[in-house]
Formats: structure tokens, sequence, C-alpha cells
């Protein structure tokens, strides 16, 4: 396949992801919601998918880093942070089904009245964090979705490229460092007044 046919396929690619995410967020608002419905959901699964297939085969070198030197959001770093944020989300979904079968095998009945407060203290507490994770999941496909869409690594505020250690220490962060202080600025006004 030539470079222009390469460009023009990948351009395609783009476009259907994005027409498919666009799909997916306006069903999720006329649900009201704020979920889309599961068939749109596979849609977008499914041309994220095609999209991953047909990117180049850049095989990154054992202990790659992204470093500075590098130009911002180049292929090897999107696929450095696609690979670390798929790997994040598979433990979180591998400790929610260990955590999901432990609290189904420990619903044994207590005896002493002391002993089934504690069990039933340590089972919201393991919930509340899965309810945590499963927040976190989300937060994970939509950085998923931008490397897919082109818009990841920089902040959603101002447009400029969140820093390569910022990213590599939370690959989730939408804002730079610099737009992250201000938005906790207000936020401590606000929650002053």
């Amino acid at each position: 396949m030539g470079k222009s046919n390469r460009k023009q396929t990948i351009k395609k690619v783009v476009k259907t992801t994005r027409k498919a995410v666009g799909k997916l967020r306006a069903k999720a608002a006329l649900n009201g919601s704020g979920r889309a419905p599961a068939k749109t959901k596979k849609l977008v699964a499914k041309v994220a998918r095609r999209s991953r297939a047909r990117q180049s085969s850049i095989v990154l070198p054992e202990g790659y880093r992204p470093s500075e030197s590098e130009p911002f959001m180049n292929e090897r770093q999107r696929i450095y942070f696609r690979i670390k944020l798929v790997s994040w989300k598979e433990e979180i979904v591998r400790q929610n089904r260990e955590t999901l079968h432990v609290l189904h095998e420990d619903s044994a009945q207590h005896a002493d009245l002391a002993d089934r407060a504690t069990s039933e203290t340590d089972r919201a507490l393991e919930l509340r964090a899965r309810d945590r994770q499963r927040k976190l999941i989300a937060k994970i496909n939509a950085a998923l979705m931008r490397i897919e869409e082109g818009t990841y690594g920089y902040c959603e505020e101002t447009g400029e490229p969140i820093g390569l250690k910022r990213l590599d220490a939370r690959p989730i962060a939408t804002l730079s460092l610099e737009a992250q202080e201000r938005h906790e600025r207000r936020e401590k006004v606000f929650r002053e007044q």
C-alpha cells in the first residue's frame, strides 16, 4: 500500500470514528440518562477495533519510555499510552472480578452481631472502592477514545500539550498542570463562598 493510500485510509477511519463518537454522544443525550444504548457502544467499539487493526505495526522496544526529544504524541507515544491504558483497565477489571467472587463466597451468616457488623462494614468499603474503579474505567475508555480521535495528550481547556511526565503519572489527565491548578483554585474559591 502506497503512502498516500495509507494516509487516505487513516483519514477515513478517523472520520468514521468521529461520526460514531458523535452518534454515541447524541444518543446518550437523547436518552437523558447520560448513557448510550448498548447497540451504539458496540458500533463505536467495532470502528475503534478496525482503526487499530489498520494502524501501522510499530513494535515498541522493551523498556520504551516517551521522551521530550521526540515529536509530541507521535505514533510510538500513542501506542505506549494505549498499551498503558489498556493494561490498567484489564487490571481493574480483574480485581473487580476477584472482589465479586470473594464477596459472593463470603456471604455466610455470622452468629455474633459484632462479626456481622465488621463483615458488613468491610463489604461496604470494598463496594465503594469498586464503584470508584468503575468510574475510573469510564475515564480510561474516554482516554482511549481521545487516542483514536487524535486529541489525546492535549489540554481540553487550552489546547496545549499536557506534559509527558504528567501523562505518564496520570494517563487519564485531560488538563495540563497549569489548567488543573487554575481549576482547583476556582473550585476552592467556590467552596469557601
